[in-house]
């Protein structure tokens, strides 16, 4: 088995300090093996191959591997004691003689040289291995008897017919180069652990991942880059983006080094979320990252988190394509509404009960960036008020009696990162509107029993029926808290105040109630129609859904007529009731019929005038002109 690190030694004596040097200090993890120049070279690479991650080597030899391995190698240098021992042997040598060297060598006999003047030696200063043995034969041809180097000089000298003397690396130098490469190596092998760590976080994303160089080639590519591109990494890294991915738009953006953000590109049968931002280290171009996703995978995931939403009845199931209307205030109504939709501010939806206040809310949250949040909604005035403060905030265990094992979260925080509808806030107890007021200021919650506080980001959507400016000025409803929810307002009108959407509402309730029923799709009379177009609702479009369910129940032709909508009626049931013989055991005209409605409502209500017209939906001119017709 290869170790991590090889020393290629030129020479025997060097094979043999580094032997010895790993026996005494336990380098288990460097071997040595003999090589010199090209031969050197091509144990490296073979090493290399075999997983060897860092190199040793000495003079021209360590040059050579430099060049053409892609780890990190390591040169035995000279250390002082080293050049003054080679220093002073060619003080003893009598003959003309030069150093023939690399740089760091030629420098140190420079700096000795310098302390012994007395000296005249050549000294030539090597750039390769190439120009070794012309450089000694110019040595020779000056009168050089001597020349001084490493092994490659050592060797070629004597065909140039002079002598020769090693400059040798002692254990010193030998031992640093040593230490230097297992420091080397632990590097290494930190980036390495580094990189996995990061490639592991960048596989197991679940966006396609790429990153480029500055000259737009792939440096990185992750694995779902692969699965949504059908390119494996080997064969993309290195190319150009445009390569990889056939589209000049994506290439045109890469090469601008522009940002951009949740840009919609199509990839053959693919639509693809694409984000791009270019790097800058330093203010240098390094490259680009590209982040992508399946837009189709998107949508399966926001799927899957409605469905899991919806299991615990945390989801909002309606749209504003769901709001049935034909009438102009309401198209105003809704487009305001879609206007809150894009932003995160407190919302009070207001209106009488039975106008929809709920699927308002329900619409916003579907609009706004919450909406694959949860949206949770709770009615203030149908929990007992000892039960408020729990349910709003959350208790931990043993906060009460009662109380479930492990604690109970509040609905703030299982709205957390959604939306909180809370209908009927007007029936809030004034205590637990001061908490209340505390968490839309903080951002906070603190469970029942509990010292710790919680965050929680919540968009909170309010709902009322009754005048919350005539509360304050009552001393029920808190000033500050007003000022906070309702920052947004919006109010729905009546159904009196949106007659033309009848028609529509009732075309769609008959439809829908028909469909549960499993009855064939009935219509409406046009006597039954203008009933209801004159009706005054009370409960809004709630009442009027009720009346057409009972009245789809009751009717048994092909045609809903106004004796279903009276059956469906407690006040027109009330006149079927006590007038059937007399009203439908013959022909009746509207006009009768709306007579003798006139005066049971006139009846009913002891003819006051007011409460007549109230309940007719018609002004006292009308009543009166009414009556004086019959």
């Amino acid at each position: 088995m290869k170790k991590d690190i090889l020393f290629v030694s030129p020479f025997e004596d060097l094979y043999k300090t580094a032997k010895h040097l790993i026996k005494i200090h336990g380098f288990e993890e460097i071997d040595v093996e003999m090589g010199d120049l090209e031969e050197g070279v091509e144990k490296a690479r073979l090493a290399v191959d075999n997983g060897t991650r860092v190199l040793i080597s000495r003079g021209g030899t360590y040059n050579l591997i430099l060049k053409e391995v892609d780890v990190p190698v390591v040169e035995v240098g000279l250390t002082a004691f080293d050049i003054l021992k080679s220093f002073k042997l060619t003080r003893q040598i009598k003959e003309p003689l030069a150093i023939i060297g690399y740089r760091n060598v030629i420098k140190g006999y420079d700096i000795i040289e310098e302390l012994f003047s007395d000296m005249d030696v050549i000294k030539i200063t090597l750039d390769n291995t190439d120009s070794v043995e012309a450089r000694i034969r110019e040595c020779v041809e000056q009168g050089v008897k001597v020349v001084v180097g490493d092994t490659v000089v050592n060797r070629i000298a004597p065909k140039c017919g002079c002598k020769s003397l090693l400059i040798e690396s002692g254990e010193e130098a030998v031992l640093s180069a040593m230490k230097e490469a297992i420091r080397v190596l632990k590097a290494a092998q930190a980036e390495s652990d580094r990189m996995q760590r990061f490639m592991a976080v960048i596989d197991y994303t679940s966006d396609g991942v790429i990153a480029t160089d500055k000259d737009g080639r792939i440096t990185v590519f992750n694995r779902n880059a692969e699965n949504m591109l059908g390119k494996t990494k080997e064969k993309a890294k290195g190319q150009l983006i445009s390569q990889v991915i056939k589209d000049n738009e994506i290439s045109k953006l890469v090469g601008s080094r522009s940002i951009k953000v949740d840009s919609i590109y199509d990839l053959g049968n693919t639509k693809l979320a694409l984000n791009h931002v270019p790097i800058f280290v330093d203010g240098d171009d390094t490259g680009s990252i590209i982040t992508f996703q399946d837009i189709t995978k998107i949508q399966s995931l926001e799927k899957k988190i409605r469905l899991e939403l919806s299991k615990k009845g945390f989801v909002a199931k309606y749209t504003f394509q769901d709001i049935i209307h034909k009438s102009s205030i309401m198209q105003r109504c809704i487009k305001r509404a879609r206007t809150y939709g894009e932003y995160d501010s407190s919302v009070l939806i207001s209106g009488p009960s039975g106008v929809g206040k709920e699927i308002f809310a329900q619409s916003i949250h579907n609009t706004s960036k919450r909406r694959t949040g949860p949206f949770v909604p709770i009615n203030c005035a149908a929990l007992p008020v000892n039960l408020i403060e729990s349910e709003l905030f959350g208790y931990v265990e043993g906060a009460f009696t009662g109380a479930k094992k492990g604690g109970k979260p509040g609905i703030f925080e299982m709205a957390h990162k959604g939306t909180i509808f809370l209908d009927e806030i007007s029936e809030l107890p004034l205590d637990l509107q001061a908490r209340l007021l505390r968490v839309i200021q903080e951002r906070e919650v603190m469970r029942v029993g509990d010292d710790k506080v919680i965050p929680v980001d919540v968009r909170i959507i309010c709902a009322t029926n009754r005048d919350l400016k005539t509360m304050v000025l009552d001393g029920g409803f808190r000033r500050d808290l007003l000022f906070r929810i309702n920052i947004l307002s919006l109010n729905i009108p009546s159904l009196n105040e949106r007659k033309e959407d009848i028609k529509v509402l009732t075309s769609y309730f008959i439809d829908l109630y028909c469909g549960e029923y499993g009855k064939d799709t009935i219509g409406i009379s046009s006597d039954a129609l203008e009933y209801l177009e004159c009706f005054n609702y009370e409960g809004n479009v709630r009442e009027l859904q009720g009346m057409i369910e009972r009245a789809v129940i009751t009717c048994d032709g092909n045609e809903m007529r106004l004796e279903n909508i009276l059956e469906s009626d407690s006040e027109g049931a009330d006149i079927l009731t006590a007038n059937r013989s007399n009203i439908f055991d013959e022909e009746h005209t509207l006009k009768e019929l709306e007579s003798k409605y006139i005066d049971y409502i006139s009846s009913k209500y002891n003819n006051s005038k007011q409460e007549i017209c109230n309940v007719l939906g018609i002004d006292r001119t009308t009543l009166w002109r009414k009556k004086k017709k019959t």
